[in-house]
């Protein structure tokens, strides 16, 4: 909620907003407005006026670390009108996302219609869809503004930005990465669950979205670092209990199966190896 406080210098503030939680650099429309994370506000963006939640004061190195960022001013805290036109925009929006699937279908689109986002100021539309090519929507815009009687915006969207709209829990128990923290979708691959030795049944590696979860990325370079501080599969080593053969890595536990040249099979720890053979 905002304070008053000497203005001796220009605030900014990390905000997130929209649907696709875009996040950005937003100055005070008032000098003497100060603000607090997990405030939610109303914003001016160049896409027009937004509900936002200031996530924290802005500085360099946190605009740095945010792809594309947007920028705009924080106009002022939600008042209890906003919070009612918040709830009207809610409640249409089921009859906008049927209304605009009905023309889809009258007009034979190969498109998939996910999801609705009204800005708050009433100044667009954005309509979110899925499709496996380039789509013609032009007509679907002129009709869709003619009824609504604004501006209307198309937006193709994939799988994993369907997941970022629409998915709210994950396998874990908490909300899903990338409608939390998440602010790019990093690639993942097979290899890094191969690596962190997950169960590679397609069912419990994936996502919401059908797609690797994005949570094997996030200690895959811990899992890279540990495994090139043991001794490769295969590999000959000393150690204090004898000379063996690697068999396996525990990487997480930073220890080694060894077979040993008497035949015994014991896990030796990373730092009771004496040297590589």
């Amino acid at each position: 909620m905002e304070q008053n406080a000497p203005a001796s210098s220009e605030r900014r503030y990390i905000v997130r907003h929209g649907a696709m939680r875009f996040l950005g650099d937003f100055g005070v429309e008032h000098p003497a407005a100060v603000y607090r994370r997990a405030d939610h506000v109303i914003v001016q963006t160049p896409r027009g006026h937004e509900v936002g939640e200031v996530l924290c004061p802005s500085s360099p190195a946190a605009v740095a670390a945010i792809p594309e960022p947007t920028t705009g001013q924080i106009l002022r805290c939600l008042t209890d009108a906003d919070r009612q036109r918040i709830e009207a925009i809610r409640a249409d929006k089921s009859r906008q996302f049927d209304r605009a699937a009905s023309h889809i279908a009258a007009l034979h689109l190969p498109m998939q219609l996910v999801d609705v986002e009204t800005l708050f100021g009433g100044e667009r539309i954005i309509f979110y869809f899925l499709a496996e090519n380039r789509v013609d929507f032009r007509e679907l815009v002129k009709v869709l503004a003619r009824e609504f009687q604004t501006r209307i915006e198309l937006r193709q969207i994939g799988v994993r930005d369907e997941a970022k709209l629409l998915a709210d829990y994950g396998d874990c128990g908490k909300p899903v990465c990338c409608n939390t923290h998440m602010v790019a979708m990093p690639p993942v691959s097979m290899r890094m669950a191969k690596l962190q030795k997950a169960t590679l049944d397609p069912a419990k590696i994936s996502g919401r979205c059908g797609r690797l979860k994005c949570c094997l990325r996030f200690e895959n370079e811990v899992y890279e670092e540990f495994q090139a501080e043991l001794p490769p599969v295969n590999s000959q080593i000393l150690t204090r209990k004898g000379r063996g053969r690697v068999l396996s890595q525990e990487i997480l536990a930073r220890k080694v199966l060894v077979e040993f040249e008497d035949g015994r099979r014991l896990a030796v720890a990373q730092d009771e190896i004496l040297t590589r053979l």
